[in-house]
């Protein structure tokens, strides 16, 4: 188990219409180069982020694709959780998200939080 301090959670709350989702993956995936355990956190519009299709539609130069920034997150074992009611109040499924995207309520945030994660939200 990581050190609590060697935690972050990302909330993101902006979706493909803001740069600042792909400012989010990319601060993320910072997180793991420096060597973090990283989750994100997705609600409201974020939850487009990982629709599939979704992420292939926002690029903000200089930043890589945000397609990229989400590929690269998972591979490197970043963890990515969308809030129930957000997928559920834009009639998505599972099946309607990317791979490896896991549907659970901010309980999962919250545990990472009281082991001492850092948070950063967008």
């Amino acid at each position: 188990m990581p050190n609590p301090t060697d935690k972050l959670v990302v909330l993101i709350t902006k979706g493909i219409d803001s740069e600042l989702s792909s400012v989010a993956f990319t601060i993320a995936n910072g997180g793991i180069t420096a060597g973090l355990k990283v989750s994100v956190f997705l609600t409201s519009t974020a939850i487009d982020l990982v629709r599939k299709g979704g992420q292939c539609m926002t690029h903000v130069p200089p930043l890589d694709a945000l397609a990229t920034l989400i590929e690269d997150f998972q591979r490197r074992g970043g963890t990515i959780w969308a809030c129930p009611p957000c997928v559920k109040a834009r009639g998505y499924e599972e099946q309607d998200l990317i791979d490896g995207v896991v549907i659970v309520g901010a309980s999962a945030m919250h545990a990472e939080i009281k082991e001492g994660a850092a948070t950063l939200s967008f």
